[in-house]
């Protein structure tokens, strides 16, 4: 399992030797290679691995899960929702917004780790060079291309082929510390602090690169559901942190050694005859990095939807066997699109990495806040525990966010603005749908009113399953269909399917029935964010609590809400538009509930917002 897990979670922090150390001397805001300057930035290296992978996640942020999953999403749905009202609102606001930050990671990533590695070409000669750009838009293509495959079928090479890159680039690395073992004392804080203190606004800037090396962090948490702690942390101690910082220091050593190799330090490590098959195994490692960065965007957008956050979409299990592996087709184009314009219009991994860094660190950031708030008010941990590890986290959280916002005008602006509009979909979503629901309990009867009401109503044969948004309300199919038919079936179930904050419900406890009298009957069934929701099934499960309900011989009542504004909105009326777009193009009910389309009759109905 620690080997699947290594392939899976550490691709994205396994990667960033390609360009990390290099940033941090010929990038945007690095420094001279000088002796002094060298054995600070790998000793900044060595205690970021520490402090932020080993202690901040690995040790705590990890034992904040939500059923066995993680992420900021999980996380978010930890946090008490009862108390101090406001301000849960504000976190649960926070925690979605870093939620949205991640969709830009997802299109930087693919695109920084691939041209990264192909960039090899030109150390393997120089004409190569006009070949890089063509040849990462080519492999970005066909990695999108597959993603309807699911990576069932790649996910036996993932940990291999990962363990291959690990034990390479440590080997080099161990080469490198060989030439020039003094290289070593850069574990000694001290470095840091006096490069850090002597350095003035440029060492402080260059906290921006360094923090490249830690960028995968946030992944550790968000796969914990797919491997569980123990294996993550296996993989972390007896392979990943090892040879990151045997090839880190490496790298360092060569600088030493020869300040010009700070150019292109990774491949400076490597013999002329290794160059080919390293450039073709580097690329491979950041196939498999970004291959874990969509997935988890597939994952985040499954649960926004589940947790109300975004339209109903397409998702497809591409794996039979595990829950978490989907794609959803609307995000991989989307994402493939921002890919390709990011490689084109940033050209270099170097002018990538100046716009790299904003998004990880606000969501690192935001991961401490609702950390602390979780491990305090839902885990009850120690007060003093607690606003000391706050304080531990947030002064190195800060001081990458520092040094990342002034990367806001070199090209950070991309991932901030695609976080800022994916959360504005969210919001105007939920806020649409939550005016929606107040506007339909404002019209429509309760189930105990409507059933009084219709007892004297004509009946005829045959079972009508009516989908319902609130479990306490008729839905306006049921109030359409009497206008026009003016009969109600023999038997009549009122379905409510709600999302819960947990990632899975037990069986037992996932279908609640209640005979209301007279024929008719109210079914909630209840499913978790990772969980997708089946009518048939929880129908099934409903039967072995004694409702005589057969799919087959079903009707399945849905409406159809038409959208119109209304003369006092609820939100601006721009808000209302593009809620109103959201709701013409999201999935149907009957495609995402799996419903059988033969058995389901939609009635029109019109809705003011």
């Amino acid at each position: 399992m620690w080997l699947t897990a290594l392939g899976i979670v550490y691709g994205d922090v396994g990667t960033s030797p390609l360009y990390a150390v290099r940033e941090c001397f010929s990038g945007e805001f690095g420094v001279d290679p000088t002796p002094d300057h060298v054995m600070g930035v790998m000793s900044l290296i060595f205690w970021a691995l520490l402090l932020v992978v080993t202690v901040k996640y690995l040790t705590f942020v990890l034992r904040a899960d939500n059923h066995g999953e993680g992420g900021v999403l999980a996380l978010t749905a930890l946090l008490p929702r009862k108390a101090e009202k406001v301000g849960s609102v504000m976190l649960v606001g926070i925690g979605l917004f870093a939620a949205a930050l991640l969709y830009g990671d997802g299109m930087i990533t693919p695109a920084i780790s691939v041209l990264s590695a192909v960039e090899g070409l030109g150390a393997l000669d120089a004409r190569l060079d006009a070949f890089v750009l063509p040849v990462t838009l080519v492999i970005l293509t066909l990695l999108f291309a597959i993603q309807s495959r699911g990576t069932a079928r790649l996910g036996a090479i993932f940990g291999p082929v990962t363990l291959l890159w690990f034990v390479t680039i440590g080997v080099l690395g161990a080469i490198g510390i060989a030439e020039h073992p003094g290289i070593c004392a850069a574990v000694v804080p001290w470095h840091a602090l006096n490069f850090l203190s002597e350095g003035g606004a440029a060492g402080f800037l260059v906290l921006g690169a360094v923090f490249l090396v830690v960028t995968g962090a946030e992944a550790l948490y968000a796969d914990m559901g797919h491997f569980g702690v123990g294996p993550i942390r296996l993989a972390w101690w007896m392979v990943v942190l090892p040879c990151l910082l045997l090839n880190y220091f490496g790298q360092g050593a060569s600088i030493l050694l020869s300040p010009s190799a700070a150019a292109n330090p990774f491949y400076g490590l490597a013999p002329e005859w290794l160059l080919a098959p390293l450039i073709v195994l580097a690329t491979l490692a950041t196939i498999l990095a970004s291959q874990a960065v969509i997935s988890g965007a597939f994952s985040l957008t499954r649960q926004a939807v589940q947790l109300g956050y975004c339209p109903r979409m397409r998702i497809v299990q591409t794996s039979a066997s595990e829950i978490g592996q989907v794609y959803v087709p609307q995000v991989n184009w989307i994402l493939l699109i921002a890919t390709i314009g990011l490689v084109v219009g940033f050209r270099t991994s170097s002018a990538l990495a100046a716009a790299y860094g904003v998004a990880v660190t606000a969501t690192m950031l935001i991961t401490t806040v609702l950390f602390c708030r979780v491990a305090r008010k839902r885990f009850g941990w120690n007060r003093w525990l607690v606003a000391t590890l706050f304080v531990m986290f947030m002064t190195f959280d800060l001081a990458f966010f520092g040094a990342n916002i002034t990367k806001v005008f070199h090209g950070a602006w991309f991932s901030l603005v695609i976080g800022g509009i994916v959360f504005l979909l969210m919001t105007t979503w939920r806020k649409g749908r939550t005016l929606l629901a107040a506007k339909q309990r404002e019209r429509l009867p309760r189930i105990a009113d409507f059933i009084v009401m219709t007892l004297s109503t004509p009946r005829v044969p045959g079972a009508a399953v009516f989908l319902t948004s609130d479990p306490d309300y008729v839905p306006s199919s049921i109030i359409h269909n009497l206008r026009h038919n003016r009969v109600v079936h023999e038997q009549v179930v009122f379905m409510h399917v709600a999302t819960v904050e947990v990632p899975r419900v037990d069986r037992d406890e996932k279908v609640v029935v209640e005979d209301l009298g007279n024929g008719f009957h109210r079914l909630v069934a209840s499913f978790g964010y990772y969980e997708r929701p089946n009518v048939p099934h929880a129908i099934a499960i409903a039967r072995e609590q004694s409702l005589k309900l057969e799919v087959e011989d079903a009707s399945f009542f849905l409406a159809r809400e038409r959208l119109s504004p209304d003369r006092r909105p609820g939100m601006g009326p721009w808000r209302e538009r593009i809620f109103a777009f959201l709701s013409r193009n999201s999935l149907g009910a009957t495609a995402y509930f799996g419903i059988p389309s033969s058995h389901v009759v939609e009635i029109g109905a019109q809705v003011r917002i």
